[in-house]
């Protein structure tokens, strides 16, 4: 298994890195795009649809996806659609984790779909608009999520159960902890100003996620960084209950050793938008 994810990382990383340092950002886009479209095609499966329209799913919102990419939509359309889909998480979120995974089979399928072809959507247009604003402005977004992730594994690992009685959330993820979230928090903020310090210190050309938000004072960064954070924990929830609902371990198996393209990118969904929109502000 750690021999399978290796390899796929590495293959992963050889088709991203390229695509993200190329100097035609498209190339860029276009690599997502895949990764989208593979997306769609697993959330169709996951609800319960069958191949052939799965493959039409991942198809139409490529589709979609190309069109965006030649018709860029002006900045004011954009700040919209970021405050729409980043309120449309926070709520979503926050009831879903409420009710838990046995209401969504209830909610109507073609609803179920819309939805989640809308947020990968979203998430595509929002990691090609980061990549518009420079590489050091992707990056930073991006180890934000997976600082909270690394971190919150390391000290739940560590210190699971020893501060809180209470799991995070017993009846969808049993294995995440209190303690690990926090300590998810703490590496993002530590990695806030370690990467702030650093964009002064070599007078960086594009300004990361972190100067951006800083720009509105110190409290405004750590407020939005803590909050960022939290969303990602409420995208990796959230699709752990789909799964749940659907009663499958992972996605899909197209990523060996990692399962699927949501597993991958599931807490990069909601802070994708969110990200763009705390940083226009």
């Amino acid at each position: 298994m750690l021999k399978q994810r290796i390899i796929t990382a590495l293959v992963l990383l050889a088709v991203l890195v390229p695509a993200v340092l190329a100097t035609d950002t498209r190339a860029f886009a276009l690599v997502c795009l895949v990764f989208v479209a593979a997306g769609a095609w697993e959330w169709a499966r996951m609800n319960q649809c069958a191949q052939g329209p799965s493959v039409g799913m991942g198809v139409a919102l490529a589709m979609v996806c190309l069109v965006s990419m030649l018709v860029t939509p002006p900045q004011t359309w954009l700040l919209g659609l970021w405050i729409v889909a980043g309120g449309l998480w926070v709520l979503a979120g926050a009831w879903l984790l409420a009710v838990g995974a046995s209401v969504w089979p209830r909610v109507p399928r073609v609803f179920r779909l819309v939805c989640g072809l809308f947020a990968l959507w979203v998430a595509w247009l929002a990691v090609w608009q980061a990549r518009l604003r420079g590489v050091n402005f992707l990056f930073s977004v991006l180890v934000l999520v997976w600082v909270a992730d690394i971190c919150a594994y390391f000290a739940g690992r560590a210190l699971g159960g020893r501060l809180f009685k209470r799991k995070l959330a017993p009846s969808i993820s049993p294995g995440k902890t209190w303690e690990g979230a926090c300590g998810g928090m703490v590496g993002v903020l530590l990695g806030a100003f370690v990467w702030r310090a650093l964009d002064h210190a070599l007078r960086s050309e594009s300004a990361s996620l972190y100067t951006l938000l800083a720009s509105n004072g110190i409290v405004f960064m750590v407020v939005a960084c803590l909050f960022l954070g939290t969303m990602s924990i409420v995208g990796d929830l959230v699709e752990s209950l789909f799964k749940r609902s659907a009663g499958v371990k992972d996605s899909s198996g197209l990523l060996p050793g990692h399962g699927g393209v949501l597993d991958r990118v599931d807490a990069l969904l909601p802070v994708l938008p969110l990200a763009m929109l705390l940083s226009s502000l």
